[in-house]
């Protein structure tokens, strides 16, 4: 079961890094906006995301990451309702909450 937890944590990790990198040029909102490539696959990174923490939360309920079933609501969202997928939202998802999840997904990965 660890295992299962540590390549779901590792997966979370390798999109966000993803989407950093997909990111790392663009300094301002319109820049984002203005970028549809980017756009979508930041969106499905961020799928990838929301999928693996549902996993994580099936497997571990108690798992501390502060903004899990946010993070699943927008992976629903992006997979469900494409058709109102809010580009403001997500740029913010991506500069604001991003950074904090990395950091709580390290905390819970063992150390080698």
């Amino acid at each position: 079961m660890e295992k299962q937890i540590n390549k779901l944590l590792s997966d979370i990790l390798a999109c966000a890094a993803r989407i950093e990198e997909f990111t790392a040029a663009m300094h301002t909102f319109d820049e984002y906006q203005a970028n549809t490539l980017v756009q979508n696959a930041v969106e499905r990174n961020v799928e990838i995301i929301g999928e693996a923490v549902n996993s994580l939360l099936k497997i571990s309920p108690e798992i501390a990451i502060t903004s899990a079933r946010k993070i699943v609501n927008t992976r629903n969202l992006l997979i469900h309702g494409y058709d109102s997928v809010d580009s403001a939202t997500v740029w913010v998802i991506i500069r604001k909450h991003l950074p904090v999840l990395k950091e709580e997904v390290l905390k819970l990965l063992p150390t080698e």
